[in-house]
């Protein structure tokens, strides 16, 4: 993009962040969020990536508060095990674990696969959390722009690789569960089918991360479609977590974080508070068998208007399948 969309994208990011902090400090002023209250989740299976840090750890700990068998697939390994213990002591829940799995590489997700299916365990929800925010142009070990390739076709390789199990996991009154962390900054994202990776012109880090966020909503309004004709008893939804206190924040503009450090214990949700939409639409039975949906605070709202773009839709799933190297995207191919 030119000099002058890239400086647009940002503002446009920085104002729709700007719009979600007003509105969460004016619930804060009118008694602040509430902690939802779930029924325990005993002999069930998930697996959360990015569960080492920020809303993705507390969402593992939420999940296995909640008596939930948890794998967290992550590539911080120095971390994991402190992670893990810490976890386990908190929640009482021996049955938490860490399995590597950089979604940066295609090949890092294909062996975290195959070492979670040696596992022999079902899969009932699959959370989709880890990403990169706004960082510095650069390249995974595939050669995609980071946002795309981790936020997005990470994602998107891992969840279609998975599904089979989900599947088989998934049963009558009991649906498995894909969930997806998007952001409200997707209102503001452009999806360009003829330049996903933002190699033309100047590029722009902010309009990449919100590119990534929009292709997630997308991305879980056609899986869902493509589950439900299939009968299949597997649902997936999408949601935003609001703007969250985590570690993310160190490539924004110094002014961001500088209102992150003084006021973001009143502006800026906690990680717990952020987990909160995640885990509600993992565990909810208000969402059994109900799929397609983009949650925010626990209730549906609309997304952004081209996200309901049936053909762009499929045009981004087919444009997906051939950058992973899955079957083509005709529908249903993947998930047969």
């Amino acid at each position: 993009m030119s000099p002058l969309s890239a400086a647009r994208a940002a503002l446009r990011v920085y104002a729709a962040g700007a719009a979600v902090l007003v509105a969460q400090l004016l619930r804060r002023c009118l008694g602040g969020f509430a902690e939802p209250v779930f029924c325990r989740q005993p002999d069930r299976v998930a697996v959360v990536t990015g569960g080492t840090d920020g809303i993705g750890f507390a969402t593992a700990k939420y999940l296995a508060r909640l008596g939930m068998h948890v794998i967290i697939a992550g590539n911080n390994d120095a971390k994991a095990q402190e992670v893990i213990r810490k976890i386990r002591e908190e929640t009482l829940n021996s049955k938490v674990e860490f399995l590597y799995c950089d979604l940066g590489s295609m090949t890092s997700i294909r062996q975290f696969v195959h070492k979670f299916k040696m596992k022999n365990v079902p899969l009932h929800v699959l959370v989709n959390n880890a990403g990169v925010m706004m960082v510095p142009q650069r390249q995974t070990k595939d050669g995609f722009e980071e946002h795309l390739g981790v936020n997005y076709l990470g994602h998107f390789l891992l969840t279609n690789l998975l599904l089979d199990t989900l599947k088989e996991s998934g049963s009558p009154g009991c649906s498995a569960r894909v969930v997806t962390v998007s952001s409200a900054t997707h209102y503001v994202g452009e999806l360009n089918l003829d330049d996903l990776q933002g190699s033309r012109g100047c590029y722009s880090p902010h309009g990449a991360y919100a590119q990534s966020k929009l292709a997630l909503v997308l991305f879980t309004y056609r899986l869902q479609r493509l589950l439900a004709a299939q009968g299949s008893h597997v649902t997936a939804n999408v949601v935003d977590p609001g703007v969250v206190n985590t570690d993310l924040y160190r490539h924004v503009f110094w002014g961001t974080r500088l209102v992150k450090r003084v006021l973001g214990w009143l502006l800026f949700k906690t990680p717990e508070e952020g987990a909160w939409t995640t885990v509600y639409a993992a565990v909810t039975p208000d969402l059994e068998g109900v799929g397609g949906r983009y949650l925010y605070n626990e209730k549906e709202a609309r997304s952004l208007q081209v996200t309901y773009d049936q053909k762009l839709q499929q045009q981004l799933w087919a444009t997906s399948c051939q950058l992973t190297g899955l079957p083509d995207g005709s529908p249903g191919a993947i998930l047969r």
